[in-house]
């Protein structure tokens, strides 16, 4: 079990004692991502239980690992952590941990219990990062944006950094290139030494023509939601802004525990906390100043200071805001997959398996799915979210899932299905395993096509190859595994009265998933 150990003295410590910390040179920079959004603006290729942070929306990279990678190559002079700390929910962190693997990142991921918002989050994070026994400056990130200009951001990280060496609470604001009603604001308040700003205040998500107001004033830059602060300092103002808050993320971390690769808060404590955002909960309500301020003395630096960031910064919460970080062709369309454009303007297109082709649009947006596809005027993509929960309301499957869903041993792509039958694609990924179960209302036939399965079926067990198939009785137990090298894939053709992924009762599983 991990105990909070250092934590409760690093948040004892005050301001001016995370001030004091020697320079540049020997201060920690610990990465955190927060991993737990839905981004259900992005349907259908954002769904609930694979959100936008998994998708490569705008490159190679999904989000994801695009932003675990801002941070290599940070200016000399900083000792920044090799391995980030990952916030993510219950049922991405399979993919989540996979995805960086792929990368070559051994990053920490907790994993919370249930969605509270940023404010715990990033509570759990600074705790962790304090009971290692170093106070550390966390570089707070999203893990759905996108950055298109990665030196930018680190340079303007930097001077937030230095920021808060001092004790403050750093954010970046962007600039704003247009009115847009998508964004919360920050009003900027006075130059400091250093180049930064004290924060004049926030402003929600305005009227279009309060926005435009915004953006001719020239004092009000976009909020990016990345922050950087000191654990000791985030913990210490945390428990005096919201102490319920800081008492019960405490407990929650002090009562966790490591389950594998995995850290694990005390669950009923965790769903004590109230649920707020960084924003709301501190920043917000920070009036004061931190350091010294005698006429011997620098002045006081503001408790919470803005860096402006001009570096191609966009939060994708729209297909608007994806089609305007894409290459355009001279028409100003950008496209994605098997797409084409014919007399189109404006347009956005995205496919993942079919040929898509725009012809005569302007200002249109159609992307495709294996299972839905969404035409919507970019006018109107901030009304695909209100669409989104009517879908959910009406419990259809694609508000939720894809077609092909992923899980810890490779992934299943439910190729057909009607009354009494489904049929399946399986591919089970090298030396992995599903888990050893059983279903009450339906039969299985697997034939295998490519690698070999090994099969348990009630005492007996036995290897499959290419060609070869089985029979899974109803309320029998039964495994796959694949024993190979190269991926197994295998057709399932389930039979019964009932199909639903709950038939399934789990008795043994390599990923903590048996009730």
């Amino acid at each position: 079990m991990l105990t909070q150990g250092a934590v409760g003295a690093a948040s004892a410590g005050t301001h001016a004692a995370g001030a004091a910390t020697a320079g540049a040179g020997s201060t920690r920079i610990v990465p955190v991502i927060l991993a737990g959004g839905s981004g259900t603006r992005l349907w259908p290729v954002s769904r609930e239980n694979y959100p936008k942070q998994l998708i490569d929306v705008v490159g190679s990279d999904s989000l994801l690992q695009a932003t675990a990678r801002r941070m290599d190559g940070f200016p000399a002079g900083w000792s920044v952590d090799a391995s980030p700390i990952i916030v993510c929910g219950e049922e991405h962190r399979f993919v989540i941990a996979e995805q960086l693997h792929e990368n070559g990142v051994d990053a920490r991921l907790i994993v919370e219990p249930a969605r509270r918002d940023t404010a715990p989050a990033l509570t759990l994070a600074a705790s962790l990062a304090c009971s290692e026994g170093r106070d550390a400056i966390l570089v707070v990130m999203p893990a759905d944006h996108s950055i298109a200009d990665v030196p930018a951001l680190q340079a303007a990280l930097e001077l937030a950094a230095r920021y808060a060496e001092q004790g403050s609470i750093a954010t970046l604001g962007v600039p704003p290139t247009r009115p847009d009603t998508g964004f919360g604001y920050i009003r900027v308040g006075a130059e400091l030494a250093g180049g930064g700003h004290a924060i004049d205040g926030f402003v929600e998500k305005p009227a279009e023509e309060l926005a435009a107001k915004y953006v001719a004033a020239g004092m009000y830059w976009w909020n990016s939601g990345i922050f950087i602060v000191r654990a000791s300092v985030w913990l210490d103002t945390l428990k005096r802004l919201q102490p319920d808050m800081h008492s019960a993320c405490e407990r929650a971390f002090t009562g966790g525990r490591m389950d594998g690769a995995y850290f694990r808060p005390l669950v009923d404590a965790f769903l004590g906390a109230p649920a707020n955002s960084i924003d709301y909960a501190v920043m917000e309500r920070l009036t004061e100043t931190v350091g010294p301020d005698t006429p011997d003395s620098a002045p006081a630096t503001p408790a919470g200071v803005v860096i402006g960031l001009n570096a191609g910064w966009s939060d994708l919460g729209s297909w608007d805001a994806v089609w305007a970080a894409m290459e355009k062709d001279a028409n100003g369309n950008a496209g994605r997959g098997r797409v084409t454009f014919e007399g189109a303007f404006s347009s956005y297109a995205h496919s993942e398996g079919r040929l898509v082709a725009c012809v005569g649009t302007t200002n249109v947006v159609v992307v495709e799915t294996a299972d839905a596809v969404l035409v919507v005027d970019r006018s109107h993509v901030q009304d695909v979210k209100g669409l989104v929960s009517r879908i959910k309301a009406q419990h259809a499957p694609e508000a939720d899932a894809h077609r092909k869903v992923r899980r810890p041993w490779g992934f299943y792509d439910s190729i057909d299905h009607g009354e009494r039958f489904q049929v399946k694609r399986i591919v089970v990924t090298p030396g992995a395993q599903l888990s050893l179960q059983l279903h009450h209302h339906r039969a299985e036939h697997w034939v295998v096509v490519r690698g070999t399965a090994l099969v348990t079926r009630g005492e007996e067990q036995f290897l499959l190859s290419e060609n070869e198939s089985t029979y899974i009785p109803l309320g029998i137990k039964h495994r796959l595994e694949n024993p190979g090298k190269v991926p197994l894939e295998i057709i399932e053709i389930q039979s019964g009265a009932y199909l639903g992924e709950d038939d399934i009762v789990r008795f043994n599983d390599n990923y903590g998933r048996c009730s």
